[in-house]
Formats: C-alpha cells, structure tokens, sequence
C-alpha cells in the first residue's frame, strides 16, 4: 500500500461494500464533528478503478469519506491497495466481523491522556459530539482501582449500576475491598454484587431535603452530583447523612406549628403517635395536631392527628371548656437522664478511679491528714466510743496498722512506711458504690481533691450510653462532630463509633459535688456536732467528751 493525497468527491463508492444500511444521523454527526475537530484519523482505503485506470474506488472508509466532504476537506489521505478480484467483499467481510469496539476501560484511559496533554472535557466532547456530562461520567470510571481495571479490560464488567458504586468510593475503599474480593485461580470471576455491597454509601439527596443553602453551609453539607442520573432531574447528593439528618431536625425544629411535635418512627418507618392518639387522614382541623418526622430517605412528613376529648368531671367543678388542651402531644412522664443502673455504673467507674488516684497521686501529708479525717466521718464508717473502740472493719484495716511496728513488737514511726500505710487505709475505706459501702459526699470531696477525675475510664460504650435519656444523650453530642439522629439507637451507636478514638466522661460522673448539696452536708454536720455537745452538758451522754482530748492534743502539738 501506498499512501496518497486525493480529493473526497473524486473516489466512488464500492457496489460490493458490506455495510448497505445507512447509519445513524447521530453516528454521522459524531463522526462529522470528529473530523472537524481532528481530522481523520485512519485514511480510507481504496483500489484502482478496474478497466478504465483513472478512476479509484472506496474498499474502506465510505463514512468517512462522505463526512470528510460534508467537512468540507477539498483533500484527504488515503491508502491506495492493489484491486482485487471481487472489489475487495471478502476484506470488508473479515474487516467488520473482526472489527472490536474499543474496550470501556480503554476508553476510560484514552480520556485520561486526552486530558493530561492539555484538552478539556468541553474539547474532548465537542471532539467527539459527546455531551460534556458523559465525558466527565466516563472521568468519574477512571477513578476504578487499576487492580480493578485490569481485571475488567480482560472482559469481566461489572453493570452499570455496580461499576458507579465502585468509581464513588475512595481508592483505599477500593483497596480494601478488593483485598476481599479480587479473584482467585479457582474462582477467576468476581463478584462484582458484592464489591460494590461493600462500597455502598447512604445517599441523602438535595430534592429530599426542606432546609436552604444557609443550614447546608451550617452543617457543612456538600453536594455532589450523581453524573449517572438523568439530566432532567436535580441529582445532588451527600453521603455526610448525620449532617443532612441534623439540618432536617433543625429545620423541623424552627417550623413546627404551634400544636406540633417532633415524632420518631418505627423499624418499619411508621410514625410513632402519643398513647391514645387518632390519626386524621382527611383534612385536619383547627384543634388537631401535628406530627413531623423523618422517613427512611431523610425527608420531612408530616401527619395530624387528634387526641380524645377531655371527660368533664361531674358536680359543679366542670370545666367550661370542650376542646383539647394545648400540651396534648406532650409525653407524660419524661425518663431521668441517667437511670439508675447508670447511677450504679457511675459509683463503680468512682470507685475505681479514686483508688487509682490514691496510689499514684502525689499527695502532701496535710492533704493525707485532711483524707484521714474525711474517711472517719464517711458514711460506711462505724465507730463505738469507749472500751470498745474501733468497730468496723477491724479484720481488714487492722493490717495496715501491722506495718507500723518493728520487729521487737514496737511502733515505728517511719515516713515513707506511714504515707504508704495512709494511703491503703484510705484506698479501703472510701467507696463511691451504691450500696452500704458508699462513704458518700467525703468520698467525692476526696476524688476532686485529689484529681481523680482523671481516672475515670472512658464512658462511650454501648452499655453507659444506653443508660441515658434522649436529652441527655444529645447533649453528650457537645463538642463532637455527632449530630443527633432521628432514631435514639442511631445517635448511640454514632457515639460509640465516635468514642472508639477518644474519651468520654459523662459530666454526672465527675467528683466535684453539687454546691447545695456540700453546703446541707457541712450544716447538718455542724448541728449534729452541737445536739452531742448539748447531750454530754446534760449528764446523758454514753462517755467522755472527745473535745476534751482533742483540746489535750492541740496543746501537746503547741
């Protein structure tokens, strides 16, 4: 072959041409606006005229032949061959059946270096008379993991449906997955169901949402555009779905009507009403209330419903008014914010913690002395005056005392012996546990004297969170990226996840006592400690009075 320049409308087209139907008008203009953009890429093929010598006819090529003169190319390069016999039917034949559609995969990669030699989706499109959304959907494919890629250009092609799945997610998503799913010589074909299960994201979209653009940007919702939907339809999109949920119950917050409530749903996504509520199906009236809420796809609904109209009481103290009272969609009995297995939970997490504290907390020996004193007036402690002495707990605090004395059987005071000593009577005596042994508020004085805060273990589980309320458990969501959820069970488990990578005490956990509650305890305290000095004045007391000796104390010390 030979290659030669010659005018389009010169050469003839070939009676024995395999293709005899006419193509498309949008095949024709994609292959129009392809030469004008490029040219042509492969020349036609054409062979000598038979007979006359001056003429050539077209062997391969009629399309772009003819759309290279509707061009308006007064020359063209072609590619003369030898005639044949048969006007070349037989190299046409084989021409098309062995002819290959290019490889989407290849596609895909030829875009990529169409765009890294410096040409733009709208040239590429106008190149090949696509519309720019298709060259940016086939840019959005390329993002397929090349592991991927390799396997689908061997032919095993995930569906359409599958393969945008896939290109959504991030590389090291894909990674991942792949690991998992990536065929094996006893299974060379993959899964491709169940690569893109696994990649599957939650899709909140613009058209569901009742919020504007001033809440999205609050939230920090971007949109993304499903390249895949049809072009009539707003496609955005965000998989941020805890944004999207809480800039819905935002919205719904600041619209409910004046008789309205904001209602969760069930498993099945119905509604869930107040105890005793109607639902109205028709139009409501003035008197009925609303319910918003949620459904599964993140959209606001709303239904009405009425409750049952108040009994008037009999006698003389009926009431004058027929209608239902405003708060009808309250709930009755609100639940406490932590229950009291977490209350329970709390005392241990305490416990734990200023033990903790007290073995590893530098503390001086005024603040040992003041812990001392503390413990003794704790609420699990037992003391009985007189011969009797020290009552409670003798087994198992004496051993702190064996310490103390040397090997003749005398005491020793040594110092780092007595801290150490001090130290693990207070780690027995003190108790934050909801039970007998709970010292109470000087357990908590010492906790927050000694920092023991600090020590409390993380409270994101499953098991303490599950102890709170709604209210309480959205405000746990302070000062975190978890927004609450429609669902109770969702906000949960968003915090557990959120948790998983930090810490989380809950503020009812923390040792500092409530102010009201210190102030009753030092008042009460003092007025039980003036009724036993009243009593021993009075001759009716049951032994010596321990002033006496602590005034003995006071002046030995002096």
């Amino acid at each position: 072959m030979r290659l030669m320049k010659v005018d389009p409308r010169a050469l003839k087209d070939n009676p024995d041409r395999l293709r005899q139907t006419k193509s498309t008008p949008q095949a024709d203009a994609l292959l129009l606006a392809t030469i004008k953009a490029v040219g042509i890429v492969q020349p036609p093929i054409i062979t000598p005229e038979s007979g006359s010598g001056n003429g050539y006819i077209i062997n391969a090529g009629h399309r772009r032949v003819k759309q290279a003169i509707a061009a308006g190319l007064e020359e063209i390069d072609v590619l003369v061959d030898e005639a044949a016999n048969d006007n070349g039917a037989m190299r046409s034949m084989v021409e098309q059946i062995a002819f290959e559609p290019l490889n989407p995969v290849d596609q895909w990669r030829a875009i990529e270096r169409l765009v890294a030699l410096g040409w733009t989706e709208e040239a590429i499109g106008l190149a090949l008379a696509l519309p720019v959304r298709q060259i940016r959907k086939l840019r959005l494919l390329a993002n397929v993991l090349p592991a991927m890629l390799d396997h689908m250009a061997r032919g095993d092609m995930p569906n359409e449906q599958q393969l945008r799945t896939i290109a959504a997610a991030s590389p090291d998503e894909q990674k991942e997955v792949w690991k998992k799913h990536k065929p094996s010589k006893a299974d060379p074909q993959v899964s491709w169901g169940s690569v893109a299960q696994a990649l599957q994201k939650t899709r909140m979209y613009a058209r569901h949402a009742s919020f504007g653009d001033d809440l999205a940007q609050a939230y920090g919702i971007q949109w993304v555009e499903d390249l895949f939907a049809p072009a009539d339809e707003d496609s955005r999109y965000t998989t941020n779905v805890e944004a999207f949920l809480g800039a819905q119950h935002e919205w719904i917050a600041n619209n409910l009507p004046k008789k309205g409530i904001i209602a969760e749903t069930t498993s099945w996504g119905e509604v869930k009403l107040p105890p005793k509520a109607e639902r109205v199906h028709g139009k409501p009236s003035k008197s009925d209330c609303a319910a918003m809420y949620l459904d599964r796809e993140g959209r606001v609904q709303t239904v009405h419903y009425r409750m049952p109209a108040v009994k008037k009481p009999k006698g003389d103290a009926a009431s004058s008014s027929d209608s239902a009272p405003d708060d009808a969609g309250e709930v009755s009995q609100p639940r406490p914010n932590v229950t009291r297995k977490g209350v329970e939970m709390i005392g241990d997490y305490r416990t734990d913690a200023l033990r903790e504290a007290l073995g590893r907390t530098p503390i001086e020996d005024d603040t040992l002395m003041a812990l001392l004193i503390l413990a003794f007036a704790g609420e699990n402690v037992s003391v009985t005056t007189g011969s009797g002495g020290v009552y409670y707990g003798h087994s198992r605090l004496a051993k702190h005392a064996t310490t103390l004395f040397d090997g003749d059987g005398k005491l020793a005071v040594d110092r780092g012996a007595l801290r150490i000593a001090a130290r693990a009577m207070l780690i027995d005596v003190f108790s934050c546990r909801e039970n007998a042994t709970n010292s109470g508020i000087v357990a908590r004085i010492a906790g927050e004297t000694i920092g023991a805060d600090e020590f409390l273990p993380d409270m994101g589980s499953e098991d303490f969170l599950s102890c709170l309320s709604r209210a309480a458990l959205e405000a746990s969501c302070k000062d975190t990226p978890v927004l609450p959820r429609q669902r109770v069970k969702d906000t949960r488990a968003a915090l557990v996840e959120h948790f998983k990578e930090g810490r989380f005490i809950h503020p009812a956990a923390l040792f500092a006592p409530d102010a009201t509650k210190l102030a009753e305890w030092l008042s009460s305290s003092a007025t039980a400690a003036n009724e036993a000095d009243e009593v021993d004045e009075d001759g009716t007391g049951t032994g010596d009075d321990p002033s006496d000796d602590v005034e003995a104390f006071r002046e030995a010390a002096e």
